[in-house]
């Protein structure tokens, strides 16, 4: 789920694409968002319910090997993403709490996904390594935006990205999930492409835990030494005062 409060800055890549992307859908789906507006519906409730689809969607069908039909509910259901925050921007309501209530969710999402990939390989896909990847997946993601919400709040700015973000974690896995679910329209060999994504995103994701981590340490340092070369600057200052007192 998209914010809907304030936002880290995007690299360019990801400026132009959400540029465009989000103006195209936000044409498509205004309309639709005002309709839910006059019928009564607040956007914490579509917040709510976007992601109570992707957690049915994953956890009804992911432990199936569903992958197909559980990646077109899930992918269904991120809409509403969109939809949330077009009708709090028509509504004049952004704010803290639904940041809040966003952001939280997400990892809410998050977990029911990576937790359907553990529970299909630790039932029928019958494979311990890959639901421990997918595990590590689940806990390394809520992990990496843990550090940036507590560099954040220790009042760091966590200027980094890193290699592979919330989005791109759900774009490798979701696309690979889908894919790997035509196996059972008889697609062959298509199937192998769920567990090289989960590699893929559980390298990406300590890769960009180490970053961040690595980032708030030198933050850290940086701010501890401007603050110690301040104090020395008003000790001076102060013994100087205190010598020209009578």
């Amino acid at each position: 789920m998209a914010s809907r409060g304030h936002a880290a800055t995007p690299t360019l890549g990801k400026a132009m694409l959400n540029k465009y992307a989000r103006a195209f859908f936000t044409r498509v789906l205004t309309p639709f968002a005002a309709f839910l507006i006059r019928r009564g519906v607040s956007p914490d409730t579509v917040t709510l319910l976007g992601t109570a689809g992707v957690i049915a969607g994953a956890l009804v069908f992911y432990p199936r090997g569903e992958f197909f039909w559980g990646t077109v509910v899930i992918t269904l259901f991120v809409f509403s993403d969109l939809v949330d925050g077009n009708m709090a921007r028509q509504m004049g309501r952004s704010s803290r709490w639904g940041a809040f209530l966003d952001s939280t969710l997400d990892r809410v999402a998050d977990g029911a996904i990576f937790g359907g990939f553990a529970l299909w390989y630790a039932g029928g896909g019958n494979d311990n390594v890959l639901c421990a990847v997918s595990i590590f997946c689940l806990a390394s993601g809520q992990v990496v935006s843990y550090t940036k919400a507590r560099g954040e709040s220790i009042g760091l700015p966590v200027a980094v990205n890193g290699l592979v973000e919330r989005a791109e974690r759900l774009v490798i896995s979701l696309v690979a999930a889908g894919l790997s679910g035509l196996h059972a329209f008889g697609v062959p060999g298509i199937d192998v492409l769920l567990p090289i994504a989960l590699w893929i995103v559980a390298v990406g994701s300590l890769v960009t835990l180490i970053q961040r981590v690595v980032t708030v340490r030198r933050e850290s340092a940086e701010a501890e030494a401007e603050a110690t070369a301040a104090a020395a600057q008003e000790t001076p200052d102060t013994s100087r005062n205190s010598e020209a007192t009578p």
